[in-house]
């Protein structure tokens, strides 16, 4: 199990947990807007050891409540469920942040106990996925994984950050493609480079977007800042 990075404390990436984060090294998307792009390629000068974390999870019992695992695409880790298997072991909750690319892992995770929740983006309509991805994406897969984790007993959100060439037609095609889910999350595109973006959306768009999937999922919400998994 590789770890590029740990945030000691979060309020808001684990709904109504205290949480480590967790980040892995590798993904198999390559999207414009990741605000984790230092982890694409999944090479780092130095790793640090799962053993490390397991003793800063050990130290922090009762101040913690759970572990956000995210990355990079953690389901590319080999170690993954060994390293959920401690966690779990340890008394926390285990959330997982995925792109959906790995059906299999996300399906033998949930059935083993070891997740109590999972975000999942959905980055786009599946027809505009390998532009928005900057990569060629098995939208089977996608689908796997979304009816994987509607069809679980665990607590789950779908989430669509609002980029540049995002539009509220393809909002409303995402939202058919989850119908029925849960929770979807709008997230606010951030421009990491800080000159501005001549399409990006204003938090109106957000709004307007939210109203008009009203009733396709089971609940809609926005949120002013994007998270990439």
């Amino acid at each position: 199990m590789r770890i590029a990075g740990i945030h000691k404390n979060s309020f808001v990436d684990f709904p109504g947990k205290l949480a480590v984060i967790v980040f892995t090294p590798g993904c198999n998307m390559n999207c414009f807007y990741c605000h984790n792009r230092t982890l694409i390629s999944g090479s780092s000068e130095k790793f640090i050891d799962a053993d490390e974390v397991s003793k800063l999870l050990i130290k922090r019992k009762g101040f913690i409540d759970g572990v956000v695992i995210s990355g990079g695409e953690p389901t590319l880790q080999k170690g993954l469920e060994g390293f959920m298997e401690k966690i779990k072991s340890l008394g926390y909750a285990v959330k997982l942040d995925t792109n959906g690319t790995n059906p299999h892992a996300i399906e033998n995770l949930i059935q083993k106990g070891l997740l109590d929740y999972i975000a999942m983006d959905v980055k786009a309509p599946f027809g505009k996925y390998n532009e928005v991805c900057c990569t060629k994406v098995d939208i089977e897969s996608i689908k796997k994984s979304i009816e994987i984790i509607k069809s679980s007993k665990i607590d789950y959100e779908f989430r669509t950050t609002v980029a540049p060439g995002l539009e509220m037609n393809d909002i409303f095609e995402i939202a058919k493609g989850i119908a029925g889910a849960r929770l979807y999350v709008l997230q606010k595109y951030r421009d990491m480079d800080g000159k501005g973006t001549k399409d990006t959306h204003n938090p109106q768009f957000l709004l307007d977007a939210a109203a008009r999937i009203k009733g396709i999922v089971q609940e809609v919400e926005t949120r002013g800042a994007a998270f990439c998994a």
